[in-house]
């Protein structure tokens, strides 16, 4: 029987040491990199629940690539290497299918980055999958069967109502508090920072139905699991939100999710979301000084978004909210003013991160065609905290010290009590208004 190893490429990375030490003495920041490293790879564990019975499977997390993990993988015999690997840990993935390859064994990427540029990753892989990997797995394992496996595989676009339950019995033994569940892929807005709302293709939403199962499996494996939903904007489509809210409310989990400020213009939803066990949203408040293309109806000033942060935290939810620093328009001063606006932020939460022109988005795009890309930032930099291009109003060097600067204010450890302690207050209130209704 031919069997495939799944690897997915786990962690929280950044590849600038100090920014790594910075970020091991910053409470609020090492909360936040454990909680991402903590996620499993929904996309692996998806392919795996659509994988042919006469194939046998193994499913990988590495934080690294060495010999070990090759050792480890060979052991298997497998006909199959397939990786799953985000920008910053793209260059790890074609170590790995180099290292594979002089064992003689297939190797195939999926992914937005795998998407984005499947030119270069087939430089290093036999094959890419470009789009959804659910309609092109079947061709892949088929061709890696026949010894045929090579090129460009291109996915078809998957109906979410033909979702099938995550293999999560292939994760690794040992106790797992966080999960992802998907309910919808894509994003109805076209930011211009953003790869997911184009390279996904079309808004789509799953079925109530299909998420209540995959609750319920997740439920039988750990009734005090923590759901994180792999959305991008949960809540943005048009279908009508109850019945997934009944979904995740009769699971009884507490969950994660991000949505944006205009679910404040609906305090019935954000109601029903705590009523749910929605213990937090994040929400992209985005640049202070830069208002990005395809942000439509999203688009507000930042005080709007305060206002509305207040009015969803006033329903029970908690808000964690996402600022990106580094945009055009960016000064010294400015952002100096943005750590005393974060600081100001109602935000039972707030999320820090640096304008990162990732592949297959319309910033990179532009910033490409202006030269402003620096050439020697590798893939391994693209980690949402490393300057990637050239500022328009700083040199990068004040870009990157003013950034840490403002990471070490802004997860200090009197910042991470204070908004701790705000959290809770929310969801204590939260349960005087559930029992009130």
């Amino acid at each position: 029987m031919p069997h495939v190893c799944l690897v997915a490429l786990t962690g929280f990375r950044v590849a600038d040491p100090e920014l790594r030490e910075l970020g091991l003495s910053l409470p609020g920041l090492r909360r936040r990199g454990e909680a991402i490293a903590a996620l499993p790879a929904l996309g692996l564990l998806t392919l795996a629940a659509h994988t042919p019975s006469h194939w046998t499977q193994c499913f990988h997390e590495a934080a690294a690539v060495d010999d070990a993990l090759v050792e480890e993988l060979c052991q298997h015999r497998p006909a199959l290497v397939a990786i799953s690997a985000l920008t910053a840990s793209i260059e790890e993935s074609y170590a790995l299918c180099t290292a594979i390859r002089a064992r003689g064994v297939f190797s195939v990427i999926g992914g937005l980055h795998a998407t984005a540029l499947p030119q270069e990753v087939l430089r290093h892989a036999d094959a890419v999958v470009v789009g959804d990997g659910e309609t092109a797995w079947l061709s892949v394992l088929g061709r890696a069967e026949s010894g045929s496996l090579q090129g460009v595989i291109r996915g078809e676009q998957f109906r979410m109502a033909d979702s099938r339950l995550p293999r999560w019995d292939l994760l690794p033994p040992g106790k797992r508090r966080r999960f992802t569940v998907q309910t919808s892929r894509g994003c109805p807005l076209a930011c211009e920072f953003c790869g997911a709302s184009r390279l996904l293709g079309p808004y789509r939403q799953k079925p109530p139905q299909c998420v209540a199962a995959e609750l319920a499996a997740i439920k039988a494996i750990d009734p005090g699991a923590v759901i994180e939903l792999a959305d991008d904007n949960t809540f943005a489509g048009p279908d009508d939100p109850a019945e997934l809210l009944q979904a995740l409310a009769e699971a009884g989990l507490p969950w994660f999710t991000e949505c944006d400020w205009r679910i404040s213009q609906r305090p019935e939803l954000c109601k029903a979301m705590a009523a749910a066990g929605c213990a937090q949203a994040l929400v992209g408040v985005e640049s202070p000084v830069h208002s990005y293309a395809g942000m439509g109806p999203k688009g507000a000033p930042a005080q709007r978004m305060f206002e509305a942060i207040a009015a969803i935290q006033d329903c029970g939810v908690a808000v964690n909210a996402c600022f990106v620093a580094g945009a055009d328009g960016e000064t010294r001063q400015s952002m100096e003013q943005l750590g005393e606006l974060v600081a100001a932020c109602p935000a039972a939460d707030v999320q820090l991160t640096l304008q990162t022109p990732f592949p297959g988005t319309a910033l990179r795009s532009r910033l490409a065609r202006e030269g402003r890309l620096l050439e020697d930032r590798t893939w391994k930099h693209h980690t949402l905290f490393e300057v990637t291009h050239m500022p328009d109003q700083m040199t990068v060097a004040d870009l990157q010290s003013g950034f840490r600067q403002l990471l070490a204010r802004l997860y200090s450890p009197a910042e991470a009590r204070r908004r701790a302690k705000m959290r809770h207050q929310i969801w204590r209130g939260r349960h005087k208004l559930v029992a009130s209704e």
